[in-house]
């Protein structure tokens, strides 16, 4: 490891540590004497008692909270015209400057230094966790929102992430998470997570932050195949016989799992999936075909809308509950695929391979999609293409999609 690395190492492994003794003052008062200090001890003082006290908030006192912080340290827009004036007239280095510093609202400054604690990154992302629960009913706070945004965005961009292996080796407190955060196919015990985590050809990765050393951001997990699987229960039957890497032409991502609430809306996915799809190549290059099996989480609820009504399973309705999958998937609103699921892969350069239907059998399953799982290809020569197309709002599908949505437009009413 370099002097530098080790360094960053010392720096972010540092862990939180609360404030000594307590203040009396409001916690508006202590944000206010924050953005005041001039010395370091001070200030970091300071910012230890209003994390402590935000910690011990009840969501009503949290919302008086952050409407304080978006409403007191808000832009002042004189001074914001009339720097840009200023700048209109002498575009110098020294106007653009004063036009820089009037156009931050001082929250973000002061959410850079309630940061400079050691250990107060993980805080402030729980923190914008209950600023994103309470804005769904109180839209004035969203100011505050975007400004946390965008220094998550900064704080958190992929130079700084670190792509880490999760196997049954694993730290237990790491493991412990992963059954927590999983959010696809649940983790019913440790049992079911050593099975997707301890067979030859099971892979988990994770990305981590160097701040945040012991919690993932987002997981992958992924199963080492022959050939394209069609239900989930392929990968995560208790009595399967594993299959040696070497023998695998196929790896599948069946399950990714965003880990904090609080980095919503920053996105880790694209980065992990094309550093898996990396490493995997380059451990294992007969590994040839990269796919998802992926849930469609809108299909039942998109079907109710237009009476479309349920299969039943016979043979024509499997041919059915295909073509109106297809239908769904390829349906596009404000240039937008309808399903999350469909617009992250597709916005990330997949294209839209098969759909199967009774491929998920679970009661989650069945609620979201009638049991209908859909693989979305990775092909890294067409990746590039592929998000052409889908800036044109026009998502890439094989020719076998294509030809089911053709037939649905027109067997199915709208």
């Amino acid at each position: 490891m370099s002097l530098f690395a080790d360094i960053l190492t010392t720096v972010f492994e540092r862990r939180y540590a609360g404030a000594s003794g307590d203040d009396p003052r409001p916690i508006g008062d202590l944000a206010r004497a924050l953005m005041a200090a001039r010395d370091e001890v001070t200030a970091m003082e300071l910012a230890r008692r209003i994390l402590d006290r935000y910690s011990g908030m009840d969501d009503t006192a949290r919302l008086a909270f952050f409407t304080f912080v978006t409403d007191e340290m808000d832009i002042d827009t004189t001074a914001v015209s009339t720097a840009l004036t200023a700048f209109e007239s002498d575009r110098s280095a020294e106007n653009y400057g004063v036009l820089m510093a009037a156009a931050e609202p001082p929250r973000q400054e002061f959410a850079r230094r309630l940061n400079r604690v050691p250990g107060a990154t993980a805080r402030l992302v729980q923190m914008r966790g209950d600023l994103l629960r309470l804005l769904r009913d109180h839209p004035e706070l969203a100011r505050l929102d975007i400004d946390l945004r965008h220094l998550l965005r900064s704080w958190f961009n992929r130079g700084f992430l670190v792509l880490r292996p999760i196997d049954w080796e694993s730290p237990a407190n790491v493991l412990q998470k992963i059954i927590a955060y999983e959010a696809v196919h649940a983790i019913a015990s440790w049992d079911d997570l050593r099975r997707r985590l301890e067979p030859p050809d099971r892979r988990c990765f994770a990305f981590f932050h160097p701040a945040m050393p012991d919690d993932p951001l987002i997981f992958v997990e992924v199963a080492l195949t022959r050939g394209i699987p069609g239900a989930i229960d392929d990968l995560l039957a208790e009595g399967r016989t594993p299959l040696k890497p070497e023998q695998a032409d196929t790896a599948v991502f069946y399950s990714i799992s965003n880990c904090q609430p609080g980095l919503a809306g920053i996105s880790f996915g694209n980065s992990l999936i094309k550093q898996v799809v990396a490493d995997l190549a380059a451990k294992w290059p007969q590994l040839r075909t990269f796919v998802t099996l992926s849930p469609i989480p809108g299909l039942a609820a998109w079907m109710a809308e237009r009476d479309l009504g349920v299969p039943a399973g016979t043979s024509d309705d499997t041919a059915r509950m295909q073509r109106i999958a297809a239908q769904y998937l390829t349906d596009v609103k404000d240039g937008r695929p309808r399903d999350p699921v469909a617009r992250f892969h597709l916005g990330n350069g997949a294209e839209i391979h098969d759909i199967h239907t009774d491929a998920d059998p679970s009661p989650t399953g069945r609620a979201q999609s009638h049991g209908v799982m859909v693989n979305y290809l990775y092909d890294p020569a067409r990746i590039a293409r592929n998000l052409e197309s889908f800036a044109a709002g026009k998502p890439v599908t094989s020719r076998r999609v294509q030809s089911l949505a053709r037939q649905a437009d027109r067997k199915e009413p709208t």
